[in-house]
């Protein structure tokens, strides 16, 4: 059998260039192809209107939109609760009033006013709109922003304490990725602060908030070393394209997304988890759902992370021989 060094130079330069186009056809198939097939399907809006008037409005949309008829209160319960990105009040008159909210996913809300918006005009002319919580533009950037910068964040420190141990021939202890693990935590739980500090000094930095990014933070960093300890620089296969694959699914909603998408990537991702809880903290609305759910999933990814990362013995073999991910191990002569 030919040795890797014997083989033709033109032969490795096709296995290099066929394996960057798979990465190209993988990524791009899980990044740009789930933005250029946004689609609305069963977008959940809510009308509050007389009996006749709604069901004329319910057929309006056809199946990009699901309408809820409901009382102007219900109608609004459901939009505070996000089950709903818009609401369309018709008072006799008659007059109209489209209602959304900046605690709503920003991309849902979007195709609701507009959906709402032409309903209206159709019947009534053009409708007021109001804005529950309103929102700026730095508001509406910040909770993805932040979910973000604290993957990156997480990965590399955890790159780097794994590469430190490697160049050293160190074992790394339970101690210091306990350590990494908090102290990630508390450092970009600082630079999060500080950017949306500086992008909008509006924007709240409450225990709440500062709770939530810090347990976003630690979530991701243990999760994050936990694979690391496992699998060495090998999990870097992993973990590198999630920040580019998830962000990009996590800023939809999943009713805008083609069901492909929805199911494999939008269903499981944390960033979705940590943007949305962020998203109603930011905005004031701390009892929303989205916050319980997201409190629960990172406070597991938490709990799971810690314990693979801290468990003794769980990657014995990989702690004794630090070159293991790279296949290189030192033989020493005894």
């Amino acid at each position: 059998m030919t040795s890797p060094a014997r083989r033709p130079a033109g032969v490795l330069a096709l296995v290099a260039a066929v394996a960057g186009a798979l990465v190209a056809v993988v990524l791009g198939f899980l990044t740009f192809g789930a933005q250029a097939t946004v689609a609305p399907d069963g977008v959940p809006v809510a009308v509050a209107a007389p009996p006749e008037i709604a069901q004329r409005i319910a057929a309006h949309g056809g199946g990009q939109l699901a309408w809820t008829v409901t009382t102007p209160a219900d109608a609004r319960k459901l939009l505070e609760d996000k089950k709903v990105y818009g609401v369309l009040e018709l008072a006799p008159g008659p007059s109209a009033t489209v209602v959304t909210s900046g605690a709503v996913n920003p991309a849902g809300t979007q195709v609701a006013q507009q959906a709402l918006t032409g309903a209206a005009t159709a019947l009534a002319g053009a409708p007021k709109q109001e804005v529950l919580h309103p929102v700026s533009l730095a508001g509406r950037i910040a909770p993805l922003a932040a979910s973000a910068l604290a993957w990156i964040g997480a990965l590399v420190a955890g790159l780097a304490l794994t590469q430190l141990a490697k160049r050293t021939g160190r074992t790394v202890g339970a101690g210091e990725r306990f350590l990494q693990v908090v102290g990630i935590g508390v450092l970009v739980t600082a630079v999060v602060a500080g950017f949306f500090a500086l992008w909008d000094s509006a924007l709240p930095l409450d225990a709440g908030v500062l709770g939530f990014v810090f347990l976003t933070a630690t979530a991701f960093a243990a999760l994050q070393a936990g694979l690391l300890r496992l699998l060495g620089l090998r999990a870097m296969a992993v973990l590198g394209p999630l920040y580019l694959v998830a962000p990009a699914v996590a800023g939809q909603v999943p009713e805008l997304l083609n069901p492909a998408y929805r199911a494999l990537l939008w269903s499981w991702t944390p960033f979705r988890f940590s943007t949305e809880g962020l998203r109603s903290l930011l905005q004031g609305v701390p009892g929303a759902p989205d916050v319980t759910t997201g409190l629960w999933v990172l406070g597991a990814l938490l709990a799971a992370g810690l314990l693979v990362t801290l468990w003794p013995g769980a990657s014995a073999r990989q702690e004794a021989e630090p070159h293991l991910a790279d296949r290189v191990v030192e033989v020493g002569v005894h």
